[in-house]
């Protein structure tokens, strides 16, 4: 077998064997197939596509490409969540600690944000002490005994994932469904877990802006994770603006504190009752969809869900006082609040130039090797549909760098539409999406 000969194969318009798949990621992992062979064979996938065999077999080949957890030591069905990638999308912060309260254990290997996008890890370590690098004798034990952990991916899960994708970062090979779908189940696969719920996110802020993109892609991954073994299901859910209020990592921490306590963000907190109903019907706890929010609606209003974050938080070497003194998080020298001019209704919120702004203050990379400030970032006050009188607060701007907060105020302030007509509250959730077919919402 030649690489050049699979090359010009794909290029030709024909499909990969199982074997020819094998063949090119064990050759590429190892060292022995180049990247400039590989940008040849990923440029030609993007103009001539992937069946789904070819999906799920690329798929299956970077799972194997390293280590499978082996999370057969934690009691019960394990259910791993996963979102596409969002702006103020706080879900797995807010709904990990509820499913666990209910009973599902949960074992989570999250990322870090790159670009417009945020990381539950890098939020989590706004934290004082919070490790997300545990042993996986640590990890397992841990869910044992609290129910759940959230750490980072460890290097030896799908390799093949991680040089594949840093290659079509820079060859403008990244959003083709079949490489985005491989990328991700590839990790989710490789993370252990019994069963898979997973948020695909549509619109300005998200990789997928069409919604028959995005059910393209959910549809293609729920069909891997079923071939390999795995229940999975998936939610369309909006992102044409952010999801929560706030943008940022410890401003995320205190969301997700506030919502817990049952004072958040509505869209968040009903995203996180969507995707959690059916966390807990894939780990056998509820076998409704009303069953299982009935159960997560308990856990909040007990405060169970919130108890349970702060044992997390303790486990893993975090100062949980801090999730009720939020002193104790990293807080930004200056405080910028943008007020209504006049009695207005919001019309529209750019998620995806919101986020960009936000990493800019310094809340997240432009690079994988950008250090983050924990403190920065943007909280809004108000979503598109929502009222605003003269002189209330909108919006407010968390900056440490006077010259940077004033460089990216007016695309802040360009993010923001309003409008003094009444506007109508975009719907949150387009679709789900499971091996018997496609239920819209």
């Amino acid at each position: 077998m030649r690489m050049v000969d699979l090359i010009k194969k794909k290029r030709d318009g024909q499909e990969l064997s199982k074997e020819e798949i094998e063949y090119i990621i064990k050759g590429y992992t190892a060292g022995d197939i180049p990247d400039y062979q590989m940008s040849a064979l990923t440029m030609a996938i993007y103009f001539r596509g992937m069946s789904e065999s070819e999906t799920t077999n690329l798929t299956l080949s970077m799972a194997r490409s390293g280590e499978i957890a082996d999370l057969s030591a934690i009691n019960g069905i394990k259910v791993d969540k996963h979102s596409t990638g969002g702006v103020a999308d706080t879900t797995t912060l807010v709904l990990v600690p509820l499913a666990a309260a209910c009973g599902a254990p949960v074992a989570k290997m999250s990322g870090r944000g790159l670009g417009h996008t945020g990381g539950t890890l890098d939020k989590l370590e706004s934290i004082p002490g919070m490790r997300v690098s545990l042993s996986m004798d640590e990890f397992v034990n841990n869910v044992n005994n609290v129910g759940l952990a959230v750490i980072g991916q460890t290097e030896d899960l799908a390799p093949a994932d991680k040089k594949l994708y840093a290659l079509r970062d820079v060859t403008a090979t990244v959003d083709i469904i079949p490489l985005i779908a491989s990328s991700i189940m590839s990790k989710k696969l490789a993370g252990g877990s019994d069963a898979i719920v997973l948020d695909v996110k549509v619109g300005d802020g998200a990789f997928m802006k069409d919604y028959d993109s995005a059910l393209k892609l959910a549809e293609i991954m729920v069909k891997i994770g079923e071939s390999a073994g795995k229940r999975t299901v998936a939610v369309i859910t909006d992102m044409n603006q952010p999801l929560g209020l706030a943008i940022g990592n410890s401003l995320e921490v205190i969301e997700a504190c506030e919502t817990l306590k049952g004072r958040g963000c509505k869209d968040l907190l009903d995203v996180c009752m969507f995707l959690g109903s059916y966390m807990l019907m894939l780990a056998g706890i509820a076998r409704t969809r009303e069953e299982a929010v009935s159960k997560l609606e308990s856990a909040l209003k007990s405060g169970s869900g919130f108890k349970k974050f702060k044992e997390m938080v303790k486990a893993q070497g975090g100062n949980p006082e801090a999730l009720d003194d939020y002193s104790l998080l990293p807080e930004a020298k200056i405080k910028y609040e943008i007020k209504a001019e006049k009695d207005l209704y919001i019309s529209a919120l750019h998620a995806e130039e919101l986020g960009l702004c936000a990493m800019r203050l310094g809340a997240g990379r432009a690079t994988k090797d950008d250090v983050i400030d924990l403190s920065a970032g943007i909280m809004l006050n108000k979503k598109v549909g929502d009222f605003a009188h003269k002189d209330e607060v909108i919006t407010t701007v968390y900056a440490n760098d006077e010259q940077r907060l004033n460089e990216v105020l007016p695309d802040i302030l360009n993010s923001i539409e309003t409008s003094e007509e009444m506007v109508e509250r975009p719907r949150l959730i387009y679709a789900l999406v499971t091996r018997d077919g496609i239920e819209s919402f």
